[in-house]
């Protein structure tokens, strides 16, 4: 496989040093410094892409243009989703987006969903979310507690929206999300629902970005030569 990674950060040379020893090919390295050239994206078979919200519609859409299957990463974009969904299958091309590729994760995002399911007529428990990263992670929340808000608000009816602990002073029909930023920590996601009686909770915690990596490479394998927009449910859920 012929990857080009379009960001070249810390998850860009993780996924590099795993690619690189399941025998795959790295034709492009672009970060700040290295603009992505369409001639040099045209030489790979899937793009993998990490960088900053504010440039991810464009690696995206230059991904199309290069008739490249992407592989994005990147979260804080997804209020231009829609386009480039409509863009993405007008013009035949591949996109699979994920706020977080870890298999762990996305097994955790459907226990997540199977407990909201279970919880939605137990009225004395009140939930929450706590996600702890590293210091150099600069949004909050992270896109996969949003990933894990926006599935317990479809299935709580309890739950319309989610509310960051820093904005302003919580209201009931709000799902609390709490931010920790601590050194060295790559991911950690609780879900906590809370009784005067007891409390369940279920936890996923990353010990390193070589899970994310890992999944990463396993969407970019999957989406060559399919058409569409995907997520990881697609990758490891459906048949």
């Amino acid at each position: 496989m012929k990857i080009a990674l379009i960001g070249y950060g810390k998850m860009g040379k993780e996924i590099e040093q795993l690619a690189l020893a399941n025998g795959d090919e790295i034709v492009l390295r672009a970060d700040k410094d290295h603009v992505v050239v369409l001639e040099d994206l045209k030489h790979a078979d899937v793009a993998i892409e990490f960088t900053q919200p504010d440039a991810a519609v464009k690696n995206i859409r230059l991904c199309f243009e290069a008739n490249v299957p992407v592989v994005v990463g990147t979260t804080g974009w997804y209020d231009n989703l829609r386009m480039i969904t409509i863009e993405c299958e007008a013009k035949n091309q591949s996109l699979l987006y994920a706020s977080n590729f870890s298999v762990g994760v996305n097994i955790f995002f459907e226990l997540n969903k199977r407990l909201a399911q279970l919880m939605n007529q137990q009225t004395s428990y009140e939930v929450r979310i706590d996600e702890t990263h590293h210091t150099q992670k600069l949004d909050k929340p992270s896109g996969t507690a949003i990933s894990l808000a926006n599935d317990i608000i479809k299935d709580l009816q309890s739950k319309t929206s989610w509310q960051l602990d820093e904005q302003k002073k919580v209201t009931p029909e709000n799902l609390l999300i709490r931010s920790h930023r601590e050194d060295q920590v790559p991911g950690t996601h609780t879900i906590t629902y809370q009784s005067p009686v007891d409390t369940i909770e279920i936890k996923h915690t990353a010990h390193n970005r070589k899970g994310f990596a890992a999944g990463a490479l396993i969407a970019a394998n999957w989406i060559i030569e399919k058409k569409g927009v995907f997520t990881m449910k697609d990758v490891l859920f459906k048949q």
